[in-house]
């Protein structure tokens, strides 16, 4: 009869790696989920931890874990030491080129579906020992403390826990398509917007858009009631793509479509505000190796994607 995995032996799991889990989890049922076991093996587990090192690690509740003083200086030893203990496992076991290990990424839905995701499968292409995890929501994850290496964000990055590489420069571009300006002049200036048919993205229940020109510093905002609104991003450009009017929208989305002429960008002299594409992790955690390297593949694939000789 085969028996149940033990509490203190969870599958390949030292101390750290299994502390780090614990305490990225919201609950201890959480963390089990995570390794397919018990609550009650975690739980186990977790007490030998505490027994080994003469500590109390996490106040246990049954709705959330509260680490102690001492859990959190043991969960901050873990998240330094653990991509430092990997990276030196990799380069004494002569893996430099056979990369190992997991990599977990966040991004909004969007910007997720249309490049991060076939990036990181071509990624695995690449290294077939990596394995992914890749989490899609429509809002940012405060990234700091989760469970995951990176996450990939569009504009301004104000959050001092945060560490920053910009991944691509991008700008949101009013743009429409050949069959609107057909029928239509294009604008020759931001202020002949509001004459125009406009597809809005609705935010925060408007029903009308406020585009912003300029540059931080210095901005003009016009705004422009829409024709037709929709909350999804989506919808509103493939409204575009068929003609009913005018849109701005952030150059990753509409890239493709510009490039082979479904769209074309208008007022191509006015600046905008930047809303560069960036990757962004715990300034408190080291990158694993394979982490560095997902971002390196990220931006050069980005940059592959989006860039559009001048003119389109």
């Amino acid at each position: 009869m085969r028996r149940k995995k033990d509490a203190v032996d969870l599958p390949e799991l030292d101390d750290l790696q299994f502390f780090d889990g614990v305490a990225r989890s919201e609950t201890l049922t959480q963390a089990a989920r995570q390794w397919g076991v018990s609550t009650s093996a975690v739980s186990k587990r977790l007490a030998h931890l505490e027994r080994r090192l003469g500590a109390q690690l996490i106040t246990r509740s049954t709705r959330r874990l509260d680490l102690t003083d001492e859990g959190r200086r043991y969960a901050a030893g873990a998240a330094r030491l653990l991509p430092l203990i990997s990276d030196l496992e990799e380069e004494v076991g002569e893996r430099r080129h056979d990369l190992r290990g997991h990599v977990a990424v966040h991004s909004t839905i969007g910007l997720g579906r249309t490049h991060i995701a076939p990036l990181l499968g071509r990624f695995k292409d690449l290294h077939p020992d990596v394995e992914i995890d890749l989490e899609l929501s429509h809002l940012p994850l405060h990234v700091a403390g989760t469970r995951f290496d990176f996450a990939v964000r569009v504009g301004r990055q104000r959050d001092s826990s945060l560490r920053a590489r910009l991944l691509y420069p991008n700008r949101r571009v009013v743009c429409a398509a050949p069959k609107y300006l057909a029928n239509r002049n294009p604008p020759r200036s931001i202020h002949e917007l509001p004459e125009h048919d406009c597809i809005v993205i609705r935010e925060n229940d408007s029903d009308y858009a406020v585009w912003r020109f300029g540059t931080e510093s210095e901005e003009t905002a016009v705004k422009v009631p829409g024709s037709m609104v929709s909350n999804d991003g989506d919808v509103a450009t493939q409204w575009c793509v068929e003609g009913h009017g005018l849109l701005m929208r952030s150059r990753w989305h509409v890239a493709p479509m510009l490039r082979t002429g479904a769209l074309v960008q208008l007022l191509n002299d006015v600046p905008t505000p930047s809303a560069n594409i960036y990757a962004v992790h715990d300034s408190a955690q080291n990158l694993t190796r394979r982490a560095k390297l997902a971002i390196n593949h990220i931006a050069e694939g980005l940059a592959g994607r989006l860039d559009i000789p001048a003119g389109q």
